[in-house]
Protein backbone atom coordinates (compact mmCIF):
# COMPACT_ATOMS: atom_id res chain seq x y z
CA UNK A 1 0.00 0.00 0.00
CA UNK A 2 1.59 3.42 -0.78
CA UNK A 3 1.35 5.91 2.08
CA UNK A 4 3.23 7.95 0.56
CA UNK A 5 0.05 9.79 -1.33
CA UNK A 6 0.78 14.14 -1.28
CA UNK A 7 -0.30 16.12 1.67
CA UNK A 8 -1.66 18.93 -0.18
CA UNK A 9 -4.18 16.52 -1.83
CA UNK A 10 -8.27 17.02 -0.71
CA UNK A 11 -9.52 14.92 1.90
CA UNK A 12 -12.94 13.79 0.92
CA UNK A 13 -11.58 13.04 -2.43
CA UNK A 14 -7.95 12.23 -2.88
CA UNK A 15 -8.26 12.12 -6.75
CA UNK A 16 -9.36 15.85 -7.05
CA UNK A 17 -6.97 18.34 -8.29
CA UNK A 18 -6.37 21.46 -6.11
CA UNK A 19 -8.77 24.22 -6.64
CA UNK A 20 -7.77 27.01 -8.80
CA UNK A 21 -10.07 29.33 -6.87
CA UNK A 22 -7.47 29.07 -4.00
CA UNK A 23 -4.80 29.69 -5.75
CA UNK A 24 -6.16 32.53 -7.30
CA UNK A 25 -7.07 34.14 -4.32
CA UNK A 26 -3.58 33.95 -3.44
CA UNK A 27 -2.38 35.11 -6.69
CA UNK A 28 -4.44 37.74 -5.96
CA UNK A 29 -3.63 38.73 -2.41
CA UNK A 30 0.36 38.68 -3.61
CA UNK A 31 -0.95 41.07 -6.78
CA UNK A 32 -2.93 43.70 -4.20
CA UNK A 33 0.32 43.30 -2.18
CA UNK A 34 2.45 44.23 -4.68
CA UNK A 35 0.21 46.97 -5.71
CA UNK A 36 0.16 48.33 -2.43
CA UNK A 37 3.86 49.21 -2.13
CA UNK A 38 4.25 50.23 -5.50
CA UNK A 39 1.37 52.76 -5.27
CA UNK A 40 2.33 56.67 -4.82
CA UNK A 41 0.98 57.43 -0.83
CA UNK A 42 0.41 61.05 -1.88
CA UNK A 43 -2.37 59.52 -4.74
CA UNK A 44 -2.73 59.43 -8.66
CA UNK A 45 -3.51 63.01 -8.78
CA UNK A 46 -0.45 63.99 -7.21
CA UNK A 47 2.31 63.60 -9.95
CA UNK A 48 -0.08 65.08 -12.49
CA UNK A 49 -0.67 68.36 -10.54
CA UNK A 50 2.74 68.84 -10.06
CA UNK A 51 3.14 68.13 -13.88
CA UNK A 52 0.64 70.75 -14.42
CA UNK A 53 2.32 73.20 -11.90
CA UNK A 54 5.89 72.86 -13.64
CA UNK A 55 4.01 73.12 -16.77
CA UNK A 56 2.16 76.63 -15.99
CA UNK A 57 5.47 77.62 -14.50
CA UNK A 58 7.79 76.82 -17.73
CA UNK A 59 4.68 78.92 -20.08
CA UNK A 60 5.06 81.84 -17.97
CA UNK A 61 8.33 82.75 -16.85
CA UNK A 62 7.72 85.94 -16.43
CA UNK A 63 5.69 87.69 -13.84
CA UNK A 64 2.98 90.01 -14.81
CA UNK A 65 3.94 93.57 -15.60
CA UNK A 66 0.56 95.78 -15.50
CA UNK A 67 1.81 97.13 -12.13
CA UNK A 68 4.73 98.62 -13.61
CA UNK A 69 2.71 99.58 -16.31
CA UNK A 70 0.12 101.50 -14.45
CA UNK A 71 2.72 102.79 -12.41
CA UNK A 72 4.47 104.76 -15.36
CA UNK A 73 1.41 106.01 -16.65
CA UNK A 74 0.23 107.21 -13.52
CA UNK A 75 3.65 109.49 -13.28
CA UNK A 76 3.35 110.67 -16.83
CA UNK A 77 -0.32 111.72 -16.51
CA UNK A 78 0.81 113.56 -12.65
CA UNK A 79 3.71 115.37 -14.53
CA UNK A 80 1.45 116.22 -17.60
CA UNK A 81 -1.02 117.49 -15.89
CA UNK A 82 0.95 119.26 -13.14
CA UNK A 83 3.34 121.11 -15.71
CA UNK A 84 -0.26 122.09 -17.38
CA UNK A 85 -1.77 123.56 -14.57
CA UNK A 86 1.62 125.83 -13.95
CA UNK A 87 2.03 126.85 -17.05
CA UNK A 88 -1.67 128.11 -17.36
CA UNK A 89 -1.01 130.24 -13.97
CA UNK A 90 1.70 131.41 -14.89
CA UNK A 91 2.00 132.62 -18.71
CA UNK A 92 0.16 134.57 -20.79
CA UNK A 93 -0.17 133.14 -24.88
CA UNK A 94 1.69 135.10 -27.33
CA UNK A 95 4.56 135.91 -24.61
CA UNK A 96 7.20 133.01 -24.53
CA UNK A 97 9.45 132.47 -21.87
CA UNK A 98 13.04 131.75 -23.51
CA UNK A 99 15.06 129.08 -21.80
CA UNK A 100 17.99 128.51 -24.12
CA UNK A 101 17.86 131.29 -26.35
CA UNK A 102 15.98 130.78 -29.70
CA UNK A 103 16.79 126.72 -29.35
CA UNK A 104 14.16 125.91 -26.32
CA UNK A 105 10.98 128.34 -25.57
CA UNK A 106 8.03 128.26 -23.40
CA UNK A 107 4.83 129.59 -24.99
CA UNK A 108 1.40 128.56 -24.39
CA UNK A 109 -0.72 127.26 -26.99
CA UNK A 110 -4.27 125.77 -27.07
CA UNK A 111 -4.01 123.34 -29.60
CA UNK A 112 -7.47 121.61 -30.90
CA UNK A 113 -5.45 119.17 -32.89
CA UNK A 114 -3.37 116.13 -32.42
CA UNK A 115 0.02 115.94 -31.05
CA UNK A 116 2.32 118.57 -32.58
CA UNK A 117 -0.87 120.77 -33.41
CA UNK A 118 -1.88 118.25 -36.37
CA UNK A 119 -5.16 117.22 -37.53
CA UNK A 120 -7.08 120.61 -36.24
CA UNK A 121 -10.47 120.16 -36.26
CA UNK A 122 -10.93 117.04 -35.64
CA UNK A 123 -11.22 117.17 -31.92
CA UNK A 124 -13.91 115.04 -31.45
CA UNK A 125 -12.60 111.84 -33.47
CA UNK A 126 -9.06 112.62 -31.72
CA UNK A 127 -10.90 112.07 -28.10
CA UNK A 128 -12.55 109.44 -29.10
CA UNK A 129 -9.11 107.72 -30.52
CA UNK A 130 -7.57 108.62 -27.13
CA UNK A 131 -10.27 106.38 -25.81
CA UNK A 132 -9.86 103.51 -27.57
CA UNK A 133 -6.22 103.80 -27.24
CA UNK A 134 -6.48 104.10 -23.45
CA UNK A 135 -9.03 100.27 -23.29
CA UNK A 136 -6.74 98.80 -26.02
CA UNK A 137 -3.65 99.36 -23.46
CA UNK A 138 -5.02 97.88 -20.67
CA UNK A 139 -6.06 95.34 -22.46
CA UNK A 140 -2.81 94.51 -23.57
CA UNK A 141 -1.17 95.11 -20.02
CA UNK A 142 -3.53 92.58 -18.19
CA UNK A 143 -1.00 89.89 -19.74
CA UNK A 144 2.28 91.67 -20.67
CA UNK A 145 5.05 90.25 -18.85
CA UNK A 146 7.89 91.92 -20.34
CA UNK A 147 9.41 95.14 -18.41
CA UNK A 148 10.48 96.88 -21.59
CA UNK A 149 6.89 96.36 -23.37
CA UNK A 150 5.36 97.61 -19.73
CA UNK A 151 7.80 100.69 -19.91
CA UNK A 152 6.46 101.63 -23.82
CA UNK A 153 2.84 101.23 -23.49
CA UNK A 154 3.00 102.71 -20.01
CA UNK A 155 4.34 105.95 -21.24
CA UNK A 156 2.00 105.42 -24.64
CA UNK A 157 -0.98 105.16 -21.94
CA UNK A 158 0.29 107.87 -19.30
CA UNK A 159 0.41 110.38 -22.58
CA UNK A 160 -3.19 109.52 -23.99
CA UNK A 161 -4.81 109.76 -20.34
CA UNK A 162 -3.05 113.52 -20.58
CA UNK A 163 -4.33 115.01 -23.62
CA UNK A 164 -7.91 113.20 -22.46
CA UNK A 165 -8.39 114.55 -19.93
CA UNK A 166 -7.45 118.35 -21.50
CA UNK A 167 -10.12 117.22 -24.39
CA UNK A 168 -13.07 116.12 -21.43
CA UNK A 169 -12.84 118.91 -19.08
CA UNK A 170 -10.97 122.04 -21.02
CA UNK A 171 -12.91 124.82 -22.83
CA UNK A 172 -14.80 124.67 -24.90
CA UNK A 173 -16.37 121.59 -23.84
CA UNK A 174 -16.27 117.82 -23.39
CA UNK A 175 -14.96 116.01 -25.92
CA UNK A 176 -13.65 119.28 -27.80
CA UNK A 177 -11.79 120.89 -25.35
CA UNK A 178 -8.46 122.54 -26.10
CA UNK A 179 -4.75 120.93 -25.51
CA UNK A 180 -2.30 122.94 -23.65
CA UNK A 181 0.75 122.54 -25.74
CA UNK A 182 3.94 124.81 -24.32
CA UNK A 183 7.47 123.69 -24.93
CA UNK A 184 8.70 124.76 -28.36
CA UNK A 185 12.23 123.23 -29.59
CA UNK A 186 13.03 125.40 -32.10
CA UNK A 187 11.36 127.39 -34.23
CA UNK A 188 10.27 124.96 -37.04
CA UNK A 189 9.45 122.19 -34.61
CA UNK A 190 5.96 122.28 -33.34
CA UNK A 191 4.67 122.93 -29.74
CA UNK A 192 3.96 120.13 -27.79
CA UNK A 193 3.53 119.03 -23.80
CA UNK A 194 4.69 116.28 -21.48
CA UNK A 195 1.60 113.48 -22.85
CA UNK A 196 3.26 114.01 -26.59
CA UNK A 197 6.59 113.40 -25.88
CA UNK A 198 6.14 110.47 -23.47
CA UNK A 199 3.54 108.87 -26.67
CA UNK A 200 6.32 109.31 -29.06
CA UNK A 201 8.75 107.92 -26.69
CA UNK A 202 6.78 105.09 -25.57
CA UNK A 203 6.07 104.28 -29.31
CA UNK A 204 9.62 104.38 -30.68
CA UNK A 205 10.48 102.06 -27.77
CA UNK A 206 7.61 99.69 -28.62
CA UNK A 207 8.50 100.15 -32.34
CA UNK A 208 12.28 98.92 -31.19
CA UNK A 209 11.36 95.80 -29.49
CA UNK A 210 9.40 94.31 -32.35
CA UNK A 211 11.79 94.80 -34.96
CA UNK A 212 14.45 93.42 -32.55
CA UNK A 213 12.20 90.45 -31.58
CA UNK A 214 10.91 91.40 -28.06
CA UNK A 215 7.70 89.74 -27.61
CA UNK A 216 5.32 90.77 -25.01
CA UNK A 217 5.40 87.80 -22.95
CA UNK A 218 9.18 88.56 -22.39
CA UNK A 219 10.68 86.14 -24.57
CA UNK A 220 11.97 86.63 -28.05
CA UNK A 221 11.36 85.70 -31.42
CA UNK A 222 14.50 84.39 -32.21
CA UNK A 223 14.24 82.03 -28.83
CA UNK A 224 11.03 80.13 -30.66
CA UNK A 225 12.56 80.15 -34.07
CA UNK A 226 15.53 77.93 -32.18
CA UNK A 227 13.02 75.45 -30.23
CA UNK A 228 11.30 74.99 -33.38
CA UNK A 229 14.57 73.86 -35.28
CA UNK A 230 15.50 71.49 -32.30
CA UNK A 231 12.25 70.02 -32.14
CA UNK A 232 12.22 69.26 -36.06
CA UNK A 233 15.54 67.89 -35.71
CA UNK A 234 14.54 65.89 -33.25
Amino acid sequence: MNTDRPREQHLDDPDEPPRAGAAGGDADRDDDEAGTHDRDPAGPGTDAGAGGENAAAAAAPFPRRLPWLLVIAAIVLAVDLGTKALVVAKMTPGEPISIIGDVVRLTLIRNSGAAFSMATGMTWLLTLIAVAVVIGVIRIGRTLRSLSWAIGLGLVLGGALGNLVDRLFRSPGPLQGHVIDFIAVTRWWPVFNVADSAIVCGAILLVALTVFGFEPDGTRARDHENAGDAEGGE
